[in-house]
């Protein structure tokens, strides 16, 4: 049985060095001399894809090497449940989180590496006003405790104001490592949609050239978020946000179903019509300028001189032929004045997988939005007052703008993350997507508990709001009270939905496992503190939470509970995990837990991957034990820890 101890890569975040120098080790391993990369043979191999030079196209800024190692070191912390806070625990599989995204970012990293369809992100904009602190590279976790008052210290919380001197500098040293660790989230038709205004869209579309690739970028959608204001610099009112879209190779935007398709008694196969014109003129295309003649009644159709026919004279026999061309009077079910060209559903699917890998119908979606489907500002304000009566959130985003992107680039199943989730917009527009399209998606929400300030006109409301819930005034309680009152609200609009209106809570802290932090003079009291390795004031559910975490399982996964010889043992993702936190394993009970468990584990299928976690100290001498792993590795339970 292996002891697990905090420095451990068990109970670390994902390590995404060794994750990269195992990438290139399995696609080159010609590069690694002594179990390292030789850089000179690396070039070797990469030829004239390699370039050296200093000077070279791309975003630099003072700190960006730091943020960018700050993304690759592991996280210690962990996610501690909270079961009161949240809703339909047992059966929801929507997360929201309270906690700094980045640490919370490093710790999703195995559990939902490449599971992510879409991400969208309002990040804060870089108006002067917004709240930053700064990351700390050495414990990240200790910094984030203090600066939201979780605990003692000295740092203070500030806005990223103009004159700071490191303006842009410090929004792109915030943003960098986060959209570093949110690439590796996105499946391999994911797309990342991040929302913001004039000030950083330049830096960030250089930004995620950089970190997603040039050829990945889908688009910008321009986002009209209020009418236009007077008294504005230059007499120019600036109404338009930007909606920046980078994405994998297999993604694929569009509603299915969109397409009008006619069924008729003629064909067995559905179709649809497609305009038989084209807009150039008779000089521009000769050959297309003729008459079609109607077969059927003789009925002639000259064309347009300044809009030609798109096919020839030459096609048109062959057409004919097909039936590719339904005239006037065809089908009493339409009204036509002119030919039109028949277009079957089966080309069309042909075509999709030609040229996209993939069965699917879709109608591409415009980069221009539409106003009236979408909303503004305005339109997120009411949202709000809605669900509360009063305005506690400013500038909130609609959830029309956040539901049109849900329902044009997600499907059945996919799973929506926002990790600057804010008000919850995200979440509420999730829900109600699902609740009028009958689909099930679910989403991960990421909130800072920032905390709200009375002496702030613009957080007074909330703040006042807090006080009237009961509830610490940070931003975090209301995103998580919207969730609840959207989720009513969803239901009582949609009687017959029977979908996921729920969310678990999970609160980002310090790993449960007490770390060993030992000198000289301390010498002595730790060794008297670690007569238990685990913190005092955890349970076995944030145990077990941070097994899931570091062991790469869902945070919505079921999980089961039986009863083996009076001690209780948890069954997690269908038997990938088994664990014991009982703080007494006595060795006459031993044969009856390791029996007890085997036994589940057949009744699962399991398999032989499974691994099992005990309490070190819970064993009541060695021989207990040893014993218990020799009957479970007996049977092909190999992968036994103890914390």
């Amino acid at each position: 049985m292996k002891k697990i101890s905090p420095d451990m890569p068990e109970l670390q975040s994902m390590n995404l060095i060794d994750e990269t120098v195992e990438k290139i080790r399995n696609i080159i391993p010609e590069a690694f001399t002594d179990n390292k990369i030789d850089f000179d043979v690396l070039k070797q191999l990469l030829g004239n894809n390699v370039s050296d030079k200093e000077e070279r196209y791309g975003l630099n800024w003072h700190g960006k090497r730091r943020a960018r190692q700050l993304a690759l070191t592991p996280s210690r912390g962990t996610l501690r449940p909270s079961k009161a806070d949240s809703v339909d625990w047992d059966t929801t599989k929507n997360i929201m989180i309270e906690g700094d995204n980045l640490e919370v970012l490093k710790l999703l990293q195995k559990s939902y590496a490449g599971e992510v369809k879409l991400i969208f992100i309002d990040p804060p904009y870089n108006t002067g006003k917004d709240f930053v602190y700064p990351d700390d590279f050495q414990d990240n976790i200790k910094n984030y405790l203090e600066l939201t008052g979780q605990s003692e210290g000295g740092v203070r919380l500030s806005t990223n104001a103009e004159t700071s001197g490191r303006y842009h500098t410090d929004w792109l040293n915030m943003i960098y490592p986060r959209l570093k660790l949110a690439k590796n989230l996105l499946s391999d038709d994911g797309v990342i949609l991040v929302s913001l205004d004039d000030v950083e869209a330049s830096n960030l579309r250089l930004l995620l050239n950089e970190i997603f690739g040039e050829e990945c970028f889908v688009g910008i959608f321009p986002w009209r978020s209020r009418t236009a204001k007077a008294d504005v610099p230059y007499g120019v009112s600036n109404d338009v946000e930007w909606i920046i879209a980078f994405a994998n190779k297999g993604f694929i935007a569009g509603r299915e179903g969109e397409r009008k398709y006619y069924q008729s008694a003629d064909y067995a196969d559905r179709w649809r019509l497609q305009d038989l014109t084209k807009n150039t003129t008779r000089e521009q295309r000769p050959n297309s300028y003729f008459t079609i003649v109607n077969p059927k009644n003789g009925d002639k159709y000259p064309a347009s001189a300044t809009r030609t026919w798109s096919v020839t004279p030459d096609t048109i026999p062959e057409y004919l032929a097909q039936g590719k061309i339904v005239f006037p009077g065809d089908y009493d079910f339409l009204k036509l004045s002119k030919p039109a060209f028949r277009v079957f559903e089966r080309e069309d699917r042909e075509k999709a997988m030609r040229k996209y890998g993939i069965d699917s119908l879709k109608m591409s979606v415009s980069t221009y939005l539409p106003e009236k489907e979408v909303g503004r500002t305005e339109h997120g304000s009411k949202d709000i007052r809605a669900l509360f009566e009063s305005q506690i959130f400013p500038y909130p985003k609609p959830v029309s703008l956040i539901e049109f992107f849900i329902k044009n680039m997600t499907n059945e199943g996919d799973l929506i993350v926002d990790f600057f989730a804010g008000s919850g917009t995200t979440g509420h527009a999730v829900m109600k997507a699902c609740a009028e399209e009958h689909k099930s998606r679910r989403f991960i929400l990421v909130q800072l508990p920032e905390p709200l300030l009375e002496s702030n006109k613009e957080q007074k409301t909330a703040f006042d709001y807090c006080k009237t819930l009961g509830v610490p005034a940070k931003i975090s309680e209301l995103t998580k009270e919207r969730l609840r009152r959207a989720g009513t609200k969803i239901r009582q609009e949609n009687p017959e939905w029977q979908g996921d209106s729920g969310f678990r809570v999970f609160r980002l802290d310090t790993s449960n496992i007490r770390p060993w932090e030992a000198t000289a003079d301390s010498l002595l009291q730790e060794l008297e503190t670690h007569i238990s390795p685990i913190l005092n004031d955890r349970n076995e559910d944030d145990l077990l939470t941070e097994l899931l975490l570091k062991r790469g399982i869902d945070l919505s996964v079921n999980i089961a509970q039986r009863q083996f010889a009076g001690l209780t043992v948890s069954c997690a993702d269908n038997g990938k995990l088994f664990t014991c936190f009982a703080k007494t394993i006595p060795a006459s009970l031993v044969e009856e837990l390791a029996q007890g468990i085997l036994g589940w584990h057949r009744e699962l299928n399991a398999t032989k991957e499974t691994v099992c976690y005990f309490l070190d100290d819970a064993f009541e001498n060695n021989a207990a034990k040893i014993n218990l792993c020799a009957i479970l590795e007996q049977q092909g339970l190999t992968n036994l820890h103890s914390l």
